[in-house]
This record gives C-alpha cells, sequence and structure tokens, in this order.
C-alpha cells in the first residue's frame, strides 16, 4: 500500500486517482502527524512525502520514520515544487528518502519510479522468505547433525558394553573348562548368552529402523489369535524376570487381523520397558480387551514416570527421557519403532503417566482388514 502525504487536499486527490487507475492501493494523510500516526498502524511499501507542508515538514517526517523498527524498510519518495535546490535534494536523502522529485510532476516517471519500487520491495521480501527459510534449514540440519552424532556415541556404547560382557564371560567359561568345574561353566554361558540376547535386541532394533528408513519394513497381514500371542508373551517375560508379577486384566475373544509378530514386538517393547523403569517394584499390569471394532492394550508400571512436557516427544525417533538418559541403557529407537508398526496397522499409540507414579503405553488398532488395509 502507498500513502500519500501533502497538505494540499488537490494534490492528494489527483495524485490518488491516477495510482489507483493503475491498480495501486493508496492511503492518504494531510499533515505530518497524521502521516506518522498512520505508519504506526499500517505497514505501507512506499511514502510519497511532499517536502514543503505547515508544522512538520516532510524532512522531519521522513527522520522520524526512520526510527520506527516498522518501517524501516518502507521506501521515500520527496515530491517538491519550492525546495529544488541541491541543498534541499541533498536533505532530502540524508533525511532516508529514495528519489527527490520537482514538481510538475511527470507522472509517467513517477509511475516508473513507483512500479520500480514495488519490485525492488518484492523481491527483498522474496529474498528474505528465502533467508529464513534456509535458516530454518541450517538449524535443521544442525539438530539432525547432532542427533547423528548423539545416536552413533549411544550406540557404541550399548553395543559396547554386551560385547565386552560377553568376552568377559567366555574368558570366565575357558578357565571353568580348565578347572572342571561345570557348574560355574554353566552359569558363565547362561550369563553370557543373556548379553548376545542384549546384543541381538539392538542389532535387530537398528535394522528396523533403517528398513523403516528406507521403507523396507515388511508386514506379513493376516488373522491370528491376539488372545495367544498375548498369553505367550507374557508368559516368556514372567520367566525370564520373576521378581516381576505381570497381571493381566481382560480377554479378547474376536480374532485379529494384523501382523502377528510385529504386534507381538510392541507389547514385548511395553513390558521390558515397564520392567526397566520400575526399578524397586514387583507390579506390572496389562489390560487388553475389544470396544468398538478396535483393540486395545495397555501396559501399566508403577515405576519412575515421564513428566508431562516429554510426553509428545517419547515415540520420536532416538528420544530419550533427559532425566533418565544417563541412567539407563537403550538407543531411543524402540518406541520409534512400535509407532511405526501402530501406524502401519492404522491405529493410535499414546502414553499417560505421572513423574513417580508410573507409565501407561497403550495402543489400538482395527481389528478388521477393511479398517487396517483401507489407507
Amino acid at each position: 500500500m502507498i500513502l500519500i502525504v501533502d497538505d494540499r487536499p488537490e494534490n492528494l486527490i489527483s495524485l490518488q486517482k491516477v495510482l489507483q487507475a493503475h491498480n495501486f492501493e493508496v492511503d492518504t494523510a494531510p499533515s505530518g502527524e497524521e502521516a506518522l500516526k498512520k505508519v504506526l498502524k499500517n505497514n505501507y511499501v512506499l511514502i510519497i512525502l511532499d517536502v514543503q507542508m505547515p508544522d512538520m515538514d516532510g524532512f522531519e517526517v521522513a527522520e522520524a520514520i526512520s526510527g520506527f523498527s516498522k518501517a524501516k524498510d518502507t521506501a521515500i519518495i520527496f515530491l517538491s515544487a519550492v525546495n529544488t535546490e541541491i541543498k534541499f535534494i541533498t536533505k532530502g536523502y540524508l533525511s532516508g528518502g529514495l528519489d527527490y522529485i520537482t514538481k510538475p510532476v511527470d507522472i509517467n516517471i513517477l509511475l516508473l519510479k513507483i512500479k520500480t519500487f514495488y519490485r525492488i520491495y518484492e523481491q527483498n521480501r522474496k529474498l528474505n522468505e528465502v533467508q529464513e527459510k534456509l535458516l530454518e534449514e541450517i538449524e535443521f540440519r544442525k539438530e539432525a547433525e547432532h542427533k547423528k552424532d548423539e545416536f552413533i556415541s549411544i550406540a557404541s556404547h550399548e553395543l559396547k558394553t554386551p560385547l565386552t560382557s560377553v568376552k568377559g564371560y567366555i574368558q570366565l567359561l575357558q578357565r571353568s573348562i580348565n578347572k572342571d568345574d561345570k557348574v560355574m561353566a554353566q552359569n558363565h554361558l547362561e550369563k553370557a548368552s543373556i548379553q548376545l540376547e542384549k546384543l541381538n535386541e539392538l542389532i535387530v532394533d537398528l535394522l528396523d529402523i533403517s528398513k523403516i528408513e528406507s521403507g523396507k519394513l515388511k508386514f506379513n497381514m493376516k488373522t491370528f489369535c491376539a488372545e495367544t500371542m498375548v498369553n505367550n508373551t507374557i508368559e516368556m517375560l514372567q520367566q525370564s524376570n520373576p521378581e516381576f508379577t505381570i497381571t493381566k486384566l481382560g480377554t479378547i475373544q474376536e480374532m485379529v487381523f494384523g501382523d502377528e509378530m510385529r504386534l507381538e514386538q510392541v507389547v514385548i517393547n511395553f513390558i521390558t520397558n515397564a520392567i526397566k523403569y520400575a526399578p524397586g517394584t514387583n507390579q506390572i499390569n496389562l489390560t487388553v480387551n475389544i470396544k468398538d471394532g478396535k483393540l486395545y492394550l495397555a501396559v501399566k508400571d508403577f515405576g519412575i514416570g515421564i513428566p508431562q512436557e516429554q510426553h509428545h516427544k517419547i515415540f520420536d525417533k532416538f528420544y530419550r527421557v533427559e532425566e533418565n538418559s544417563n541412567n539407563f541403557n537403550g538407543l531411543g529407537i524402540g518406541l520409534y519403532i512400535c509407532s511405526e508398526i501402530i501406524s502401519r496397522h492404522n491405529g493410535k499409540i499414546g502414553v499417560n503417566s505421572v513423574p513417580n507414579e508410573g507409565s501407561e503405553f497403550y495402543f489400538t488398532i482395527p481389528i478388521g482388514a477393511d479398517e487396517i488395509l483401507a489407507d
């Protein structure tokens, strides 16, 4: 929008009509004081400013406008019929004007200048937009690079830990064999097997996330008995974690359509996380039921919990709860993989948690093939 400032009504009206005839949006002000009020309220691309005005001349208005942060990019063209000497033209440029035109005005030249200023304004606006987007992208590259470096550091540590343990147990196993101590040898072998299983889980997670990134994570969708899958998962984890009591609440009578192995992977992740992040407790509740054609499954622990402000990040790739990242091992990708699995089942995943009161992770998925394959 263009602001015309002139104390003569006939000048305002005539110039306004000419500019409007060329499809410019125009506003007017009959004095310098009125112009300053309008500049504070509105955004203008260009101000056409008469120099010779009572009370406050054009130079004073321009100097005042230059102090307004919101108008710092606004172009000013001075118009003058009286002050046409070089010293006044110089003063106009020093006051912040980008051009100084003497009257009588050649309207065609004025229109060309206005169109040029508009073109420059539009180019600057686009350049600023590009610059802002580039800055955003640079910050996103920096953040991604930081996350990548952090992940590599964590992954290296997490993979090295079980390898070091396995190496140590193999050395102890060799000594026990040399001493013909079968009981101790069996004990070391079992502990080495546990560490190898941890290593295997880490590698599987890394392979899964690689497949997710490349769009190659395969799903074997078919109808299966979810009740059996849940019961078998609980039994397996109960045997390997006898210090915990895993209580199942609810049953599933209906058959479910989906990838049984992948959904079992989600349930295992929920339960193992509940065990890991609930030290000093011994109770885990798994609730399962079917309502309105959807399978609902939730695993609740009574452990350390998660602050509310971190709930929306918990399923992000590589995210680890800040307060616990140094106290518990893990790559920060298990829940991200779970969320991808549930998403592929056209379902929803979430968490309810209160610090020091425990966490409940849950998901819902449609049980029918039509709803899952709809997308």
